[in-house]
């Protein structure tokens, strides 16, 4: 497996405690779980169909669709927004026109919980994305249960086995599964699986700078019945030009949004239409 610094070392160990925490309610959330029906398809938000038209036609010609990012803290930023309220933020976001949302419900490096989800789900009829370091067949019944649509599976923080199998796992209890790769090695790997939405974070989790030329080095790996998700360090319309020009379906974006005065502006901003 690889991976990233000690940080991300740090947060997978303390992943598998969570497991081994959740670990006893297995069968209660396994069943709990095939119960759901009321699913939401985060890969049709995403525009999945747009670049199957065959080469070249429709290509590039539609708006980026954003995933907005519902985010209180992360270890690169600190606390974005001190009076955080989940649903409100949500709320804000799809008036705004955001295409999907991602919940944060890592507790101890970025604040989020679990419940936010289950409140946002109450509250947003957008497919929604649980954000999270995802090691164990037992989180995606968790998530299910909680009211997700799809889940974060990060390919240097898996072994190959692991990553196949908890794709199999969330496409058995009908979530979608955005994969996420970091550089050419991971970008490979992902495309060895039958992962459909694949997303190139631009930041590097060993120094956390972000470099979206990343963004555009990976996407010429990626076949036309993917789906190609840029993420981290998308601020400005000119940012999502880039973009959209290297092939990318969606963008991924948080810190932008959650500290935009003026949502529904900058949502059009990085679509690249009038407000």
């Amino acid at each position: 497996m690889k991976t990233f610094g000690n940080k991300l070392d740090e947060i997978l160990a303390d992943k598998r405690d969570e497991v081994e925490r959740l670990l006893p309610r297995i069968d209660k959330l396994q069943f709990s779980a095939q119960a759901r029906e009321d699913f939401r398809s985060f890969s049709t938000a995403l525009g999945g169909a747009l670049r199957d038209q065959g080469e070249g036609e429709g290509y590039g010609t539609n708006p980026l669709a954003v995933i907005a990012e519902v985010k209180k803290a992360s270890p690169s930023a600190g606390t974005i927004e001190p009076n955080f309220n989940p649903v409100e933020i949500a709320k804000s976001y799809a008036a705004a026109g955001a295409d999907a949302l991602s919940i944060l419900t890592d507790e101890k490096y970025f604040q989020g919980n679990l419940s936010y989800l289950s409140a946002i789900r109450e509250a947003v009829d957008l497919p929604l994305l649980r954000k999270d370091f995802i090691i164990h067949e037992v989180q995606i019944y968790e998530a299910v249960v909680a009211g997700a649509d799809a889940i974060l599976l990060i390919v240097g923080a898996l072994e190959q086995e692991e990553l196949v199998h908890l794709l199999d796992v969330a496409r058995t209890y009908q979530l979608d599964a955005l994969v996420e790769v970091h550089d050419l090695e991971e970008m490979e790997r992902a495309l060895e699986t039958d992962a459909q939405i694949i997303g190139v974070n631009n930041r590097n989790l060993k120094t956390f700078e972000v470099d979206l030329s990343s963004t555009e080095k990976l996407s010429q790996e990626v076949g036309p019945y993917h789906i190609l998700v840029s993420e981290s360090g998308i601020y400005t319309g000119e940012d999502t030009a880039k973009i959209q020009s290297w092939g990318a379906d969606a963008i991924l974006v948080g810190e932008a949004l959650m500290r935009a005065e003026d949502r529904t502006a900058k949502v059009a901003e990085l679509k690249g239409i009038e407000a």
